[in-house]
This record gives structure tokens, C-alpha cells and sequence, in this order.
């Protein structure tokens, strides 16, 4: 990376907190009235050209001198003991470097919230890790976990959540089958259901949905001396460094991290799992760098998942549409183990979409013998929204109202929750005008039926927790001899283009062209603290940071100039690489010349994101409108298209955006049409593990998408104006095609993924 570390001001801990001394500057917010010349336009993404040549690396291509490859074994039981373990002959197999078990890592590296050993004598998923080894070749190291002898004790075990909670289950863990429980209450339900003219009683359930990001986990680790080098497919550089110290007692300079592309993440990578700590004991046992690099199956067995769920709704509601309760009751599994993430958050959105003044919710987690859930895009949301506004058009369906003048009923501007207000509370009105009026909801006329088809269409909106960004963050910003900028941060770009977009803020700023920036991120050794790329928080995260080090260095700039120029620094512009006065801007110097005449000085600033505003409450809203046509005869349901409309405050980046747009909803009609994980009940077996069987989308699959752009800046979130938009698109597509079912053909589907053979059972019911 060509960058003089020597230019850069280093803390010495390298540590977030020792980076506070940096002032945050007392800035102006962009404003509507502002003319934008970067920012808002829509610029291919910067790094493009890399990932089409194949120039880009991602963890699959680090090659280094004398690099070994790791496998690991993996328990074929979701239950049982492991009584003995025999390794003697895969270490002797010729090629072998090192070998790791139960036998000889110590029981005190532990993972997740049960503190479970990293290689545990207990088993309690398929896919469970046993042993690993690393060899001179992928073939000779699955050869050698060949020769590894175990035996295993078999134990009681139970894949289903409601038989996990029934009396007489098997206990996974010495507890229990029950794990985190949240609860929230307002007002008196009760007495709100008594007040109800109607009452909408119905369970929804979901199935278990698999990430699976084009680039599974994986990771190349070596050792120089005592640091630990990491090479990482993740979504948060600075967490893997510190959750790696902290396993292996290393202090946190000793570990440093590497990212450049990723292959995605959907939020499964958000954590280390267990393949970067294998690693990097390989490594350190064996003199060599590893690599260790997953494959399909023990991706979708052992890397996280999206929680199954069943909730209970009830919801009263006046004649008039008035909700007068709500209560819902949510069990979601959480597989053998708690990660952190797992027991996403399925009644937030019943707590925030409506104004509703009684409220009940309580979800519990289930633990059952299967692979550990995590975080995936929108965790939690995707599962309650489908609940939720599946009830929401029943109701509608029940009072005779229009479903989407039900919803314009029961807005609210507020976050009941907190008590405070929305930073953008009009922004959810905005989405419904926008997406209703794109998709024709008001002018739409039913075509008559055609043969055994039918066709309806469907609403549905949603509120996301996150988006506001997650502070602290920095970044530094300096100039060049040339007049070209490097912008550095500590963040990485997991795929949503954050290159692109954090370039196009720290052009608009320095007011210089896009060309002239290069972003460098990825690398903890390099780049000031950047937090996890999650809760679609990078962009505001990152560009307030961005901004502030941009004005600092434009500051600089312009009292460097004002002699040349003869103008009060504050008189000055620097626009498309020139600087002029704001009055006089017939003479211009161009920022080239001002750099190179101060050379070998160096124009250098820094910017941190201050905290979120406490008398707000920052969240994204969206809405979407799907259009489907059923045949009757055969259950086959054909999504005709979709029209989106989702708050993400200012948009950087409107090509960008779109592609969000489109992705998250692409990865929605899977939840809702094809995506299940399937275990044999019989032997606790996921039947699924790979994209053979577990069926994502396909581009036949996938209808028109119309995103219908709400570019509406949230001034109160932060000095930007911007809000994320990597995971609502998921959120609403599920019951919007329910929905659309239902008013096609008046079957009201309650399980997602939607087979032919529910709607085909319920079709003979009607």
C-alpha cells in the first residue's frame, strides 16, 4: 500500500480511545440549498475495474512463501461424547505440519456465550468441530483428517424448536432448552383488547434461511516473531483483531488484520469464528503460514443462520382502523450455541411501526442441536415484518379498508419506545407516496382471470433499527504533492461500494475531482479505528468522520493559497481542483500548484464521528409494493414485479443504491419462495448444506424491481444527511408477496418460504 507510515500520526497503543484527542469541528450540516458536484451523482464504483480483471484479492488468493492448507473434521453426530480421539497416524502422514484436537489445545480458548472449548469432548451440532489439520496441500489434508480415529458416545438430541420446549426434551445444555428472552410492555393490553371491534388472532412462523455470501469464511494467518499477521474475510477488521487477542492473551499491537475484498457477508462475519483461531494455532505450531478457507457445507453447517421463528400476533383495532393493541409472542431457535446476534430482535418492529398505546411483546430463545445462528441482513426485522404486516392486511382485509390507508391510519412520527421523536419522522409518509404512486396502487384495476391464473397485489412497509451509524469512527485525509488526496480509515468495504461512496464525500468536501482521491481502508496497522461494518452503519458512520478531516484539510489549503491569491482565506473556494475567490473567480490557482509549492510540507487532517444525536431517534423506513400471478391448478406462484421506495437519508450514490435496492430484495424472494434449511429429524442431518439443494434465487427467478428513490437527508442524524441502506430492502418483500397471494386468490399464506403444496392445501380449503 503506497502510503509513508511515517506521514501518518500514530497512536501508540493503536487503540479507538487513544484517537479522542481529535476535536470534532462545530460543522454546518449540508444543507438542501447546497450544489453538489460529487456527492448524489451516480459514479461507478471506483474499484470496478479490479474485481472485473481479476486484479482484486480477495482471502482465496493470498499466497504466501511455504503457505499450508487446513481442513477440519467435523462431527457427523448432533449429539454425543466423544470418548476417544486418535490422531497419531494423520500426523504421520506424509506432508502434515501440524495437527490440533482436544488432545492438545487448552480447554481455557473458549467460544461462544457458553464458553464452549474450541475443540469441546462434547459435540452438540452436525458440522461441530473435532480436529483440524495442516498440510502441504488441500488433497493431503483431507486425506489425514481421514486417518483421525474418534469415537463418539452418541447423546439424546432434538433439531425441532417446539419439541425442544416440550417436556421430556433433551437437554442441550445443563439449563436447558431455553436461552435470551426479551421482553417490552406499554399502556394496558388488556384493556386495548377489550376496546377492540376486531380482533386479528394468527401464528406466523419462518423457516431457517442460510447466508451463504459468494466467499465463504476463511482466513490466512502467519507469525512474524511474535505478531499474528491475519489475512480475513470479514465485516469488521477491528473487532477480529481484538476478539483474536483477547482468545490467545496477545495484546491487541500484536495482532493485526487484513482485508481488501470480501465476497460478501450478509452479517455472518461480523464475529471470529472458530476457523481464524484454528489457523492461527496451525501456524504457530507449524512454523508456516495457513490458510484455512471453508467449503460450501461447513459454511452453511457451522458459520451461522438466520433464526427460525413462530410468533403469535393478536391485534385489536376500532372499526375505524384504530389499533388499539398489539401483542405478540415470538419463540426463534438459536441453534446449539449463542454468538452474539443470534436472538435477533423479531419485536422490534412491532414496537416502533404503529402508533398503538398497548403493547406486549416477548420473544424467547430456543436452543436446539444444530448449527449456531447469527446476524443476517436486517436480523430479526425480515422475520417480524412478514408477521406482522401479513396480520396488518389481514385486519385491513377484515375492516374493509384499503391496506394502505390502514397503515396511513396508524402513523407515527414518534419513537414510542424511547419517547422521542424521529429524526425524520415524515420519511416513512414519503416512502408510501412514493412507492404507492410508482406501482399504481390507487389506479389499479384486477385483470380478469386468464384460463387458471389469477393476479393480485400487495403492500408492505417496514421501520430498521440501525442505519444511523455506530460512533466512534475516524479518518485522516492528506494531501499530495500533486494535488491528488489519500483518504485512510480503518473500515472496509464488504461489497456495498463503501470505496465508492466514502470517495465521492471526500471529493465533494476537498472539492476536487473523484479521480484525485484514493480511499485506503482494510488494515488495522494502516488506518485509524473504523467499527463493524453492520446495521447498514458504514457510510454515516465513516463520512461525517471523512467530512470533518476534509474541511480540516481544505482549511489549510485555502491559508496556503490566500497569499498567492491575496484573498482572506475565508474568501476562498476550492472547486473541480481550483482555488478562487468567492467574489473574484476570475483568477484561480489550481490545488496542484498550491501542493506543490509547499512541498515537502504536507497538508494532513483527521475527523472523528461524534456520537448520535439523544434527543432523536434515528431509524430507516421503506416501503413495497409486489404485484404476483397464482395458478390455481398448480400452486405456482409468479412474482410479476416489485416497486420499492426505502429511506436511507441523503443518497450518495444513486447507482449504488439501486444495486441495494435490488440485491436485498433478490435475497428476500428467497426467504420468502425457496430458502430452507432442511435437517432428517430422524438423525439430526442437514440435508441442504450447498447450492445444489438449498435453492437461492436464480435470474429466472427474479421479476422486474423498480426502486422508486426517496432522496430525503436526515440533517438531525449527523452533519451529512446520510443513513444506511444495505439491509431494509430485505425486510418488507416477504409479506408484500403474501400479501399479493392473498389478494389473488384469498389464501393467506403463514409460513415462509411459500411451497405450492401449502398454497395448493389451502386453495382445496377455500
Amino acid at each position: 500500500m503506497p502510503i509513508n507510515q511515517l506521514d501518518l500520526v500514530r497512536a501508540e497503543d493503536d487503540d479507538k480511545q487513544s484517537l479522542q484527542v481529535v476535536e470534532e469541528t462545530d460543522l454546518t450540516v449540508w444543507g438542501q440549498e447546497r450544489q453538489f458536484q460529487s456527492v448524489g451523482k451516480r459514479h461507478s464504483r471506483v474499484d470496478g475495474p479490479e474485481k472485473v480483471t481479476g486484479r482484486a484479492r480477495y482471502s482465496y488468493d493470498i499466497r504466501l512463501p511455504g503457505q499450508l492448507y487446513a481442513k477440519v473434521l467435523r462431527s457427523p453426530h448432533p449429539h454425543a461424547r466423544i470418548t476417544r480421539i486418535d490422531t497419531s497416524k494423520a500426523e504421520r502422514l506424509n506432508g502434515v505440519h501440524a495437527v490440533l484436537s482436544s488432545a492438545n489445545v487448552s480447554d481455557e480458548i473458549t467460544f461462544y456465550e457458553e464458553e464452549s472449548p474450541l475443540f469441546s469432548k462434547t459435540v452438540r451440532f452436525v458440522g461441530d468441530e473435532v480436529a483440524a489439520v495442516a498440510a502441504a496441500s488441500e488433497e493431503i489434508a483431507e486425506d489425514a483428517l481421514r486417518l483421525i480415529e474418534v469415537e463418539y458416545e452418541p447423546l439424546p438430541f432434538v433439531v425441532e424448536m417446539e419439541k425442544a420446549l416440550a417436556p421430556g426434551a433433551p437437554h442441550i445444555h445443563a439449563e436447558g432448552n431455553r436461552a435470551a428472552e426479551k421482553k417490552s410492555e406499554r399502556g394496558n393490553v388488556e384493556r386495548g383488547f377489550a376496546e377492540a371491534d376486531v380482533i386479528v388472532d394468527e401464528v406466523y412462523v419462518t423457516e431457517v434461511s442460510l447466508h451463504n455470501a459468494f466467499e465463504p469464511h476463511g482466513c490466512t494467518t502467519h507469525w512474524q516473531g511474535d505478531q499474528l499477521i491475519i489475512y480475513e474475510s470479514t465485516q469488521g477488521i477491528f473487532g477480529v483483531r481484538d476478539q483474536v487477542a483477547e482468545k490467545l492473551g496477545l495484546p491487541t499491537h500484536k495482532v493485526r488484520v487484513i482485508k481488501q475484498y470480501m465476497g460478501g457477508g450478509f452479517g455472518a462475519k461480523q464475529i471470529v469464528w472458530k476457523q481464524t483461531i484454528i489457523a492461527a494455532l496451525l501456524a504457530k505450531a507449524s512454523g508456516r503460514p495457513v490458510q484455512l478457507m471453508l467449503d460450501r457445507e461447513a459454511e452453511n453447517l457451522a458459520t451461522g443462520n438466520r433464526n427460525a421463528t413462530r410468533q403469535h400476533i393478536r391485534i385489536g383495532a376500532k372499526r375505524d382502523g384504530t389499533l388499539t393493541a398489539l401483542e405478540v409472542e415470538v419463540r426463534q431457535s438459536v441453534g446449539a450455541y449463542m454468538v452474539g446476534g443470534e436472538a435477533s430482535d423479531v419485536i422490534s418492529i412491532y414496537q416502533h411501526l404503529y402508533r398503538c398505546p398497548n403493547l406486549r411483546a416477548k420473544q424467547t430463545g430456543v436452543y436446539i442441536n444444530a448449527g449456531p445462528s447469527v446476524a443476517f441482513r436486517a436480523p430479526g426485522y425480515v422475520e417480524g415484518c412478514f408477521g406482522l404486516e401479513s396480520a396488518i392486511d389481514q385486519l385491513a382485509r377484515e375492516l374493509g379498508i384499503d391496506p394502505l390507508d390502514l397503515r396511513l391510519r396508524n402513523y407515527t412520527g414518534e419513537d414510542q419506545e424511547k419517547d422521542l421523536p424521529y429524526s425524520s419522522p415524515e420519511s416513512l409518509r414519503a416512502s408510501y407516496e412514493r412507492a404507492s404512486e410508482a406501482f399504481g396502487w390507487r389506479t389499479y384495476r384486477k385483470p380478469q382471470p386468464q384460463g387458471s391464473r389469477r393476479r393480485g397485489i400487495g403492500l408492505a412497509a417496514h421501520e430498521w433499527a440501525a442505519g444511523s451509524g455506530s460512533p466512534p469512527a475516524y479518518a485522516w485525509i492528506k494531501l499530495n504533492g500533486d494535488g491528488s488526496a489519500d483518504v485512510i480509515t480503518g473500515s472496509q468495504d464488504i461489497g456495498t461500494g463503501t470505496r465508492t461512496g466514502l470517495a465521492q464525500v471526500a471529493a465533494e468536501e476537498l472539492g476536487l475531482p473523484m479521480e484525485s482521491i484514493t480511499l485506503y481502508l482494510g488494515d488495522t496497522a494502516l488506518g485509524p479505528y473504523a467499527p463493524t461494518s453492520s446495521g447498514s452503519a458504514t457510510l454515516p458512520s465513516l463520512a461525517p468522520a471523512i467530512r470533518e478531516a476534509a474541511i480540516n484539510v481544505k482549511d489549510q489549503l485555502c491559508k496556503a493559497a490566500s497569499q498567492r491569491l491575496e484573498e482572506d482565506p475565508s474568501n476562498l473556494r476550492v472547486e473541480n481542483g481550483e482555488i478562487f475567490a468567492v467574489d473574484d473567480q476570475s483568477t484561480r490557482v489550481s490545488v496542484a500548484e498550491i501542493c506543490a509549492a509547499i512541498a515537502p510540507h504536507m497538508i494532513q487532517g483527521q475527523g472523528r464521528r461524534g456520537p448520535n444525536p439523544e434527543d432523536k431517534s434515528v431509524r430507516t423506513f421503506g416501503v413495497q409494493c409486489a404485484e404476483v400471478e397464482v395458478d390455481v391448478e398448480t400452486g405456482e406462484v409468479t412474482i410479476l414485479r416489485v416497486v420499492a421506495s426505502h429511506d436511507c437519508g441523503r443518497i450518495v450514490n444513486p447507482k449504488m443504491v439501486d444495486s441495494q435496492v435490488i440485491g436485498g430484495i433478490t435475497q428476500a424472494i428467497g426467504f420468502a419462495m425457496t430458502e430452507e434449511r432442511i435437517i432428517d429429524v430422524q438423525s439430526g442431518v442437514v440435508l441442504n448444506p450447498n447450492l445444489e439443494d438449498y435453492k437461492i434465487p436464480t435470474i429466472m427467478d427474479i421479476p422486474p424491481i423498480t426502486h422508486a428513490a426517496v432522496d430525503l437527508p436526515d440533517l438531525e442524524a449527523n452533519s451529512t444527511g446520510i443513513k444506511g441502506v444495505g439491509e431494509p430492502p430485505i425486510v418488507p418483500t416477504a409479506p408484500a408477496i403474501a400479501n399479493a397471494i392473498f389478494d389473488a386468490v384469498g389464501v393467506r399464506l403463514r409460513k415462509a418460504p411459500f411451497t405450492r403444496r401449502d398454497l395448493v392445501n389451502g386453495l382445496r380449503s377455500a
